[in-house]
């Protein structure tokens, strides 16, 4: 198995489990990256099933689980990206998310670290970028979001969650096709990652817009496969969902001037805290 022709988009999985990407590589015959996340932890089986026996984590003991997780998936996909998250919620301070960051980018020679698009993520993106640290900035929403990641970053990934704009009515897909417009004014530093994605239409519609990566849960890697890993030319993504209007915006403004506030992110940031809280001892 070779990856298909005309495909432009590298493939990420969505996992936080290393025997999933054992079965992805095997099932794809290649894999470009992963993401991980709080909440993909969580899942992963070996922690289920701790949780299930009534046992927990201590900080310590969650943080080596991570790392763990992160140094298997790398020995899989050495020549690819691997994305691992700070712990943030609204509180954590810009020092507490660069210091988790110079000791997850420290686990493995091939990770982005993921930071959340609020303030004190992007205050410390551009800190760290002038490390020369690559960063998944994530939980994007809308496209101020997007020119603020641009503005703070060096080499980086943006995020936007499809799926969860989708839920909100909004057709997520206009999203990332107006994140690649507006960056198309700008010198490539920042991918364009298509994150949150739940259906088989999403993927496909990732692969017509050329985005530059998608990741996805093993079950739709799955899907395509089954239906032949067509790589589709053009896409009409889901018509009935409210339309997501292109913003005329300058890029390289400092950061702060974009409003980048949105109830999503802030929705998104809680989830991922209480999932990794969930797991720690009390």
């Amino acid at each position: 198995m070779t990856r298909p022709k005309h495909l432009h988009t590298k493939i990420f999985l969505d996992s936080g489990d290393p025997e999933e990407t054992k079965k992805a590589i095997k099932l794809l015959g290649f894999l470009d990256g992963q993401t991980t996340n709080p909440s993909l932890v969580a899942k992963n089986p070996q922690v289920q099933e701790k949780i299930k026996n009534g046992e927990s984590f201590t900080t310590e003991a969650l943080f080596d689980f991570y790392k763990n997780t992160v140094e298997e998936i790398s020995k899989q996909i050495p020549e690819g990206s691997i994305s691992i998250e700070v712990y943030a919620d609204k509180d954590t301070t810009p020092e507490k998310m660069i210091e988790q960051a110079r000791i997850m980018n420290s686990w493995i020679p091939n990770a982005h670290i993921k930071l959340p698009v609020i303030a004190s993520g992007l205050e410390s993106a551009e800190a760290l970028s002038k490390e020369n640290l690559r960063l998944n900035m994530t939980l994007v929403f809308n496209q101020e979001q997007a020119a603020a990641v641009y503005s703070a970053t060096k080499n980086a990934f943006v995020s936007p969650f499809v799926g969860r704009l989708d839920d909100r009515g909004e057709n997520g897909m206009d999203l990332i096709k107006n994140v690649q417009t507006m960056y198309e004014a700008g010198d490539e530093h920042v991918e364009v990652l298509v994150a949150s994605v739940r259906t088989l239409d999403h993927f496909l519609a990732a692969l017509a817009l050329k985005a530059d990566i998608v990741t996805v849960p093993l079950k739709l890697l799955k899907e395509w496969k089954e239906a032949g890993m067509p790589v589709p030319y053009s896409s009409d993504y889901n018509p009935e969902l409210s339309p997501i209007t292109y913003k005329e915006l300058t890029l390289g403004k400092n950061w702060q001037q974009y409003d980048i506030t949105d109830k999503l992110t802030d929705a998104g940031l809680q989830r991922f805290a209480d999932d990794w809280n969930a797991l720690l001892k009390k």
